[in-house]
């Protein structure tokens, strides 16, 4: 691997958004100064999967090499393609009947229509517990209220976004059923005892260690155990303790954005920024604002040129990170599909959705 300047080490540990759905000048220009690890689209940058992967393609060249391209495709109230493509069914519905085989159907589905608008990533499936005190945040998104209903989803989701080619993430570490608040607009401050959280919200990360390659680190408090009442994305308890050393995870540690009240609420991003890297962050996303975008660089780098020990952290990380992604992405995207292909594309989801409502029905009536 090349030796990285000092710049694109730092580049390395961002994955960034963009305004719309094309680049603007301004975007050329700090994307060249950024050189992110990767992009990050949401429905305000998609029209259809050849504007999407033209804007990909764009941005991409600014990035570092075999970029992340990330999306969130969990189905049901969080899923980026539903208008541009079709509307994918929620977790809950999917899991509800306990089919490994229709589970890891969605996870093939996902994949395909992920890869058709030129990502690799997407960024599900949700690992939460689907438990009372985060029924009106997490709804449908939560795939069962109990660690084994989800790990068998997860395992068999991840499992057909596999056989596609497409990376999965498990989220939002160490675990968001029991709060009540909505981390995008400030810190849940959930009260389990760390017994709890062991037996029930790590399960499925202790599950599926060998199988996530990405594991995103979520903005909640756990004042009831030794993480006291920093959120999970700043701690080094939850990251370097917990996840790493007890539960022995060796893949990608990510953040949720790092733009949410959850985080910004308690801290600047310059601050915020450096902490998450401290505490054992690879990858930082944030996902709106230009201006954050460029702070957050800026304060990396100004501590990592005032600090060796700061340095030879975030060097040493990109260059994991870097290495994680050539591993990931070297098929690279594909060819574009063509109108036939989207439709068989199309059709295959809506009769997905069909049979998951169907037999939904079914139950209820009986």
């Amino acid at each position: 691997m090349k030796t990285m300047s000092l710049r694109e080490a730092v580049g390395n540990l961002l994955v960034v958004g963009l305004e719309s759905t094309a680049l603007s000048v301004m975007e050329r220009a700090w994307l060249r100064v950024v050189r992110p690890s990767g992009i990050i689209l949401f429905r305000r940058n998609i029209e259809d999967a050849r504007q999407a992967r033209a804007l990909l393609e764009d941005a991409s060249v600014a990035c570092a090499a075999h970029a992340m391209r990330c999306v969130d495709v969990e189905g049901g109230t969080v899923d980026r393609l539903r208008d541009a493509l079709a509307a994918m069914p929620a977790a809950a519905a999917v899991a509800k009947h306990g089919s490994a085989a229709m589970a890891r159907e969605q996870g093939q589905l996902t994949a395909r229509a992920v890869r058709a608008f030129g990502m690799n990533t997407t960024l599900a499936p949700v690992l939460d517990l689907g438990l009372p005190e985060s029924r009106a945040i997490l709804g449908t998104r939560a795939a069962a209220a109990d660690a084994a209903g989800v790990t068998a989803y997860a395992r068999a989701f991840l499992s057909g976004l596999r056989e596609e080619g497409v990376t999965g993430c498990g989220k939002h570490f160490p675990g968001l059923g029991g709060g009540t608040l909505d981390s995008h607009r400030q810190m849940p401050e959930i009260e389990r005892e760390m017994e709890q959280l062991r037996d029930g919200d790590l399960e499925p990360y202790r599950a599926l260690r060998r199988e996530l390659p990405m594991v995103m680190v979520g903005h909640g408090a756990y004042p009831r155990t030794d993480g006291g009442s920093t959120p999970a994305s700043q701690s080094r308890f939850w990251i370097e303790t917990v996840l790493r050393k007890r539960i022995g995870y060796r893949g990608l540690v990510f953040s949720d954005d790092m733009e949410m009240g959850g985080v910004l609420g308690a801290r600047p991003m310059e601050e915020a920024a450096v902490t998450a890297v401290l505490a054992g962050m690879d990858v930082m996303e944030i996902c709106h604002s230009a201006e954050l975008i460029l702070r957050a660089f800026e304060a990396l780098l100004r501590e990592a040129e005032q600090s060796a020990v700061f340095r030879k952290r975030v060097t040493t990380r990109a260059r994991c990170v870097a290495a994680w992604r050539e591993q990931q992405f070297a098929r690279g995207a594909g060819p574009t599909p063509t109108a036939k292909e989207l439709a068989r594309l199309r059709a295959a989801i809506e009769d997905f959705s069909r049979r998951v409502a169907g037999d939904s029905a079914v139950e209820r009536e009986s």
